[in-house]
């Protein structure tokens, strides 16, 4: 769990003028570094590729096939500010999909089945976070543990078969729809993204979560009711999981419980990746989009260059593995530099 420990790498503001060009370059590619991949591989695959790669439609394609993904990232983000890691987004989505379908199926407006999924994605992250801060369990057991539960729940409600019926046009909107040109899961995601990026950095909330993170006795001893910050952050992780849900079911127009456990891995990998950039050492919003992207265009490249039907878990699980090793390097290159950072004025002795 070291990696998820909130121990942020970038360089303080100011600190790099007066520098060698050098010198800044090494100092700014942890934090951008990702990024510049990202669009580095997107040259790549549109020099190897220029006839599909570099095209509306595939832009339009990733943006809306990624949408499920990143929203999941963006789930199990916060409760990693805490320092916990919540496997319920992968699991969750198969039940909240085919339940956001069942209501409709069974007479309950599309609006009412929306807010019954979220209420419940809500009651299911407290669950989360009592097991995880009251019943102290390990929260990678916890989740586990609930997760399976889920599934085992969506396996018995659908009977192993697929949930089909009538299901209103405006309720296919959630995902169908664009707005100028783009699909509008991308905007969801944006949107998302945006606020959870401005209570994480502009809030008290946000500098809460990431305190306990980095030291959950410091923070307690501090005044921080870490238990309180917790239970909420896997509150607000099971909120957006059972919306990136609903999205699904507007998507499939079919609930079945084969369908979601794929997005558990994809989801931990733009989560983990992210927290190797722009604030290096530390899971952080804006990280984790671009993770997600750096998986959409290295996936979507490689299927249109033939990649076989397992390059894709293949690619997710290598992917895994170099994330999780870069956010445990920079967490320690933080904890050495501030072992041979000289003392301040305050500290040096005459």
């Amino acid at each position: 769990m070291n990696s998820l420990k909130s121990t942020a790498l970038e360089p303080a503001p100011g600190s790099l003028k007066g520098l060698p060009i050098g010198r800044q370059v090494a100092g700014l590619l942890p934090v951008y570094g990702l990024l510049i991949l990202a669009v580095l591989l997107a040259i790549v695959f549109s020099l190897i590729l220029p006839d599909t790669f570099p095209t509306w439609l595939n832009v339009r394609s990733i943006l809306g096939d990624k949408a499920v993904v990143a929203m999941l990232s963006l789930a199990a983000t916060v409760p990693m500010m805490t320092g916990k890691i919540d496997l319920t987004v992968g699991y969750g989505v198969v039940l909240w999909h085919i339940l956001a379908i069942s209501l409709q199926v069974g007479g309950v407006p599309w609006p009412v089945a929306v807010l019954l999924v979220l209420a419940l994605g809500l009651v299911f992250g407290l669950l989360n976070g009592l097991l995880v801060e009251v019943a102290q369990i390990d929260s990678f057991i916890a989740t586990l543990g609930t997760g399976t539960v889920t599934y085992a729940v969506a396996l018995w409600w659908t009977g192993g078969r697929q949930v089909i019926g009538r299901l209103p046009h405006a309720f296919f909107e959630l995902d169908i729809a664009r707005v100028f040109g783009v699909p509008v899961p991308a905007f969801y995601v944006l949107g998302l993204a945006a606020v959870l990026w401005v209570v994480s950095v502009y809030t008290p909330l946000g500098r809460y979560l990431y305190a306990i993170g980095a030291n959950p006795r410091a923070s307690e001893l501090n005044g921080i009711p870490t238990r309180r910050y917790v239970m909420l952050a896997f509150m607000v992780s099971g909120v957006i999981t059972a919306f990136a849900g609903v999205i699904l079911a507007a998507r499939l127009r079919v609930g079945q419980a084969s369908v979601g456990l794929e997005f558990l891995l994809p989801a931990l990998v733009g989560a983990f990746l992210g927290s190797t950039t722009i604030t290096p050492g530390r899971v952080n919003i804006w990280g984790t989009v671009v993770g997600v992207v750096i998986l959409a265009i290295g996936i979507s490249g490689i299927e249109q260059l033939g990649g076989a039907f397992w390059v894709e878990p293949a690619f997710n699980g290598a992917t895994l593995l170099i994330a999780i090793g870069l956010a445990g390097w920079t967490g320690r290159r933080r904890v050495m530099a501030r072992a041979v950072r000289p003392p301040g004025p305050a500290q040096g002795g005459r």
